[in-house]
């Protein structure tokens, strides 16, 4: 995002800083993690270590991050991308025998991740694969493909499918509906490219999981078919946040807990139907997989989501892993319950 020729960026002194500040911030989280008795857990102690270490660490990194003015935000956004790019792909390509390669969909600049049998195009005339377009999370105002090469990998490989991650725009420079729109451009421009609708995904999380839903409610509403399914990661699929897991949550989960909205919204009412699924209507919705933690902040309004599928009919999947937090198949591969996930999404996209 602060590649962009139109958003703008920290001087190199001040983004040094900037930088330089995150390392004690992280120090500090580590110094903490004695403290928060990080064997206790009903899992084993490597898991509960786990859980407690990336807790502290992403906690203590969202809040930073979200400290900083945002022309040292994109600064630092655009550090973390390039050693996501640098040290992510040889050991992407090596675990998951997928290929990684920049593209364009729609207008949209992205990243390919291809199972290594795959050939380099997309379309029934040269392979019969899925195709996933992926929309990153960030609470609709950070991170980058590049950050998420392990997780969207290793969907390529668990699904054998083509995952194509977009770079959608983000606020605050551009609010809602700038995201919809390039998620809009890169499913017209699949479908135009010859991939039917049945072999075609949408995926996310985080805030990506509540873009999948802006992008299901508007094809239907610019007429174009809708996909074969949706796989959902810990969605924000409410921006009001008033449900209790909001509060009763935020001592365990990796989130903020003034977790911001505003600077997406840009005056679009938290109700709105293209932003929250809350307030949508779901009968033409298609097949639909969650994965979310019992103790993430989320966790209540995902619930009322599957609630309202499973209410009028839709096919719904759902893995609700005790004792995780926001996202934790991304954050915590090696966890026997986010490897349950990849099966699942596996077995998901083949049905």
């Amino acid at each position: 995002m602060g590649r962009r020729q139109d958003v703008e960026t920290a001087s190199l002194p001040i983004a040094s800083i900037a930088v330089a500040g995150l390392l004690p911030a992280l120090g500090n989280a580590l110094l903490r993690v004695p403290f928060r008795e990080p064997w206790r857990g009903k899992a084993t102690l490597a898991h509960n270590l786990g859980v407690c270490v990336t807790r502290e660490v992403m906690r203590s990194f969202m809040g930073y991050a979200s400290s900083l003015p945002i022309e040292e935000f994109r600064s630092l956004e655009i550090v973390l991308d390039d050693l996501s790019g640098a040290l992510l792909p040889p050991f992407v390509r090596h675990l998951d025998e997928v290929s990684i390669g920049r593209g364009e969909v729609g207008g949209i600049n992205g990243l390919w991740y291809r199972p290594e049998a795959a050939p380099a195009t997309v379309g029934p005339a040269t392979d019969d694969r899925p195709v996933i377009l992926y929309f990153h999370g960030g609470g609709y105002i950070g991170t980058s493909p590049a950050m998420y090469a392990a997780f969207t990998g290793a969907l390529a490989r668990a699904t054998d499918a083509h995952v194509f991650v977009a770079d959608y725009r983000l606020a605050p420079e551009f609010p809602f509906p700038a995201d919809l729109e390039d998620a809009l451009a890169v499913y017209r421009a699949v479908l135009d490219h010859g991939v039917e609708a049945d072999k075609v995904f949408v995926a996310g999380d985080s805030g990506g999981g509540g873009l999948v839903h802006s992008l299901v409610i508007g094809a239907r509403g610019a007429g174009l078919p809708q996909p074969a399914g949706v796989l959902l990661f810990s969605p924000e699929v409410d921006l009001l946040l008033d449900e209790d897991s909001v509060t009763e949550n935020a001592s365990k989960d990796i989130l903020p807990w003034n977790i911001p909205t505003a600077p997406y919204l840009h005056g679009v009412e938290p109700t709105d139907a293209r932003v929250s699924a809350l307030d949508a209507d779901m009968d033409e919705y298609p097949p639909v997989l969650v994965a979310f933690g019992d103790d993430e902040m989320f966790r209540d309004p995902i619930r009322r989501f599957v609630e309202q599928l499973e209410s009028v009919g839709v096919p719904t999947t759902v893995i609700e892993a005790p004792g995780m937090f926001h996202v934790f198949p991304i954050l915590m591969p090696w966890a026997v319950t986010s490897r349950r996930v990849l099966r699942e999404a596996g077995e998901f996209v083949n049905r």
